[in-house]
This record gives structure tokens, sequence and C-alpha cells, in this order.
């Protein structure tokens, strides 16, 4: 089945005892059994519920995957990952990441010994440099959060299985229907369902998706160990947005490429980031590794902090706030919103200044976007 054709149907078949196209919501805690030892398949909704088999299943269809695993957040998909690892370990990491991941990176794994070296997004041979006897897995984000930089998925995949350590890719940002990370070499993927995935803002998600299959055991175990699983309904409404994701992200895509080529030409902006410009520096490795370029676009504008706050009370269409993927345009701070928890001098050294504003294309009517970034920037 073609991408479109996956997202609607991909563990999605008629239910069997009614005949109900659309997957029902299994609100229930357990099941009955037979008798010792036989049930139909699902013994107690913490390890497993219909409705949240058939969004694994979709979601690793979606990344031509073989398992998937869906969680209450992403946040609680990252924490399983690193529920792999053990105190001594070690973590190669690029540096432009989302503010929770260097959290959970420095503020939780650290207290256990786990260590965690960042380097430079773009750079393969940074990865190679940066490894050690005990590291034990690569963490990207391609493309970055916020500064939109890509990383060579396949040439980073070649370092990481020449030191038998495992690829993590978040994919949050492009989603499967952009970037498929598992074909280019990549162990383990990562998505924020909340995002693209759900499209609708009104859900909290998180999943994995791996061919591995000793790895997905592992995942599995965490999963049910720790617990953080996601309710029948909030499975249902990511399966009921999902449908719609192909059609979404072209639309997106569209609206971003003309917002950022506005922006690009506009006197109060300095620098657009956005992989599909040709000024981009990544922008011929978006060619290769991409089948899009997404519907995410950075900016800093000419100004100081204080004219940030002016800027986004301004915004009539765009609401500020944090988050993204939605089918709503949304405008974020990175500094103050959700990259408040990495220290400003680190931020700083990054490129991540406070003039910057992360907009998460909608797709409104262009005309309506363009003139709401116009009047705002005025």
């Amino acid at each position: 089945m073609k991408f479109s054709t996956k997202a609607i149907h991909a563990g999605q078949e008629a239910d069997p005892t009614t005949g109900a196209i659309m997957t029902p919501i299994y609100q229930t805690s357990t099941y009955a059994q037979t008798g010792m030892g036989e049930h139909k398949g699902y013994e107690y909704a913490r390890t497993g519920n219909p409705t949240r088999s058939a969004l694994e299943a979709c979601i690793a269809a979606l990344e031509n995957g073989t398992y998937g695993l869906a969680f209450a957040s992403g946040l609680a998909a990252e924490n399983t990952v690193l529920s792999l690892l053990s105190a001594g370990d070690h973590i190669v990491s690029c540096d432009d990441l989302y503010g929770g991941t260097y959290r959970i990176f420095e503020r939780v794994m650290r207290r256990y010994n786990v260590e965690t070296s960042y380097v430079g997004a773009s750079t393969s041979a940074e990865y190679e440099r940066a490894m050690r006897p005990n590291t034990r897995l690569i963490w990207l984000e391609t493309p970055t959060n916020p500064l939109l930089s890509l990383v060579d998925i396949r040439a980073v995949a070649d370092i990481a299985h020449r030191h038998n350590v495992l690829l993590v890719v978040d994919n949050t940002f492009c989603s499967p229907y952009f970037q498929q990370p598992l074909e280019l070499g990549a162990d383990i993927v990562l998505h924020s369902t909340t995002k693209y995935i759900n499209g609708h803002s009104d859900v909290i998600g998180g999943a994995l998706v791996t061919n591995n299959q000793a790895v997905y055991e592992a995942l599995k175990f965490h999963q049910n160990a720790a617990g953080a699983v996601p309710g029948p309904f909030d499975v249902w409404l990511t399966l009921r947005g999902v449908k719609t994701l192909a059609v979404r992200m072209r639309q997106h895509e569209a609206n971003a490429l003309a917002v950022a080529k506005f922006l690009s030409e506009h006197p109060r902006v300095e620098k657009v980031f956005y992989p599909g410009l040709p000024s981009h520096p990544d922008h011929q490795l978006a060619m290769r590794q991409m089948s899009g370029f997404g519907g995410m676009v950075s900016f800093q504008f000419r100004g100081v902090l204080e004219d940030v706050d002016r800027v986004v009370r301004r915004f009539k269409i765009f609401t500020f706030a944090e988050s993204l993927g939605g089918v709503e345009s949304l405008v974020c701070h990175p500094a103050s919103m959700t990259h408040g928890s990495i220290p400003r001098e680190i931020r700083e050294a990054r490129g991540l200044t406070d003039t910057l504003l992360r907009l998460s294309v909608g797709i409104e009517d262009l005309e309506d976007l363009l003139k709401d970034l116009e009047q705002a920037l005025a």
C-alpha cells in the first residue's frame, strides 16, 4: 500500500464483532480470561489494548517498520529508550535539540551516571570523534529543534553500526510522510504523536518504531514495566488524526515554503532557517534525505528581547503557544518556552538567541498568514 492508504487502513481493519469501520474505543482496564493462561490476546490494559494496538500497527507501517509502541507522551517514549541504558553508559547527541530532551539527559540520566556528549548536528565526522568505548546510543533530531539543521542519517548510521551502537532518530518535525529514518539505517524512530501525526492539538502522545525484534522486546518490557501508556480515547483521537496526515503535510509544506520566502525578503528579518530554501546550508542533504521540507520555519528578526513581546502580541492568526504540528499556525519563543530548560550560555553558544522565533505553519489560507506576519513585524 502507498502512504495515504496505509494512514487510513494499516492496523485498522473493520471491527470483527460489529463490522464498525472506525476502530472502537476499548474503554476497559481488564479482559475476561477463559482459564489459566487462556485469553484472547489481552490480559490487562497497561500491557495491551486493541485500540492502542491499531495505532501501533499504523505508525509502524507508516515508517516502514515492523514493530510500533505507543506512549502517553513523546517524553515517555524518550524515557523508554533511555531505559535501555545502564549506569556508566554514554550518549552522543546532536547539540541543537528539544529542551525537554536536554532536560532528561542532563537532570535525569546524569543522576544515574549516564553522560551525554553534544556535537554539531550537520558534521557527521564529529559523531565519530565523540564515540567512546562506553557509548551505547547516538541520538539525532533532523531537522533539529529549533534551528532546523539536518543530520545525514545514513552517514551517522554507518558510524553507529561500526561501533555496535543504537541510532535513535526523532522524526517528529518531518513526520513519516517526509522522512523515513529506518530506511536510512536508524534502529529506533521516535515521535511525539502530539504533533503532526495527531495534527489537531487535542491530545498528548508518543511512539517508537523499530525493525529489530530484540530492541522491540526490550522496549515493550519497559513500556509495560513503567506503564506510561496512552488511554484508549487519546489513542482513538490520534488514529483519527493520522488518517489525514498526507494531505495535511502537503499543505503545511506549501505554506511553510511561501512563509520562508516571504521572511527571507523582509527588512526586519535577519536570518531564516528552513531547509527548503536553496540558501540553507543543508538544502542538498534535504533534497536527498527527505521527500519534502516540512512545516517548521524559524527566523531571527532585527531587534532586542523587548521587541519579541511586542511582535508576538500583534499576531492575530498565528497563536503564541508552545507545541507544533497542528492545523493551526503557532509562533513560539524557544528561549523562554520550549528550550527554557537549557542554560542561557549554552543556548546562545548554539545559536539560539533571544530574537529567534519558531513558526509551526498551519494549513490556513496562505494570504491570511502572510498578512498576519506583515502586520506583526511592521
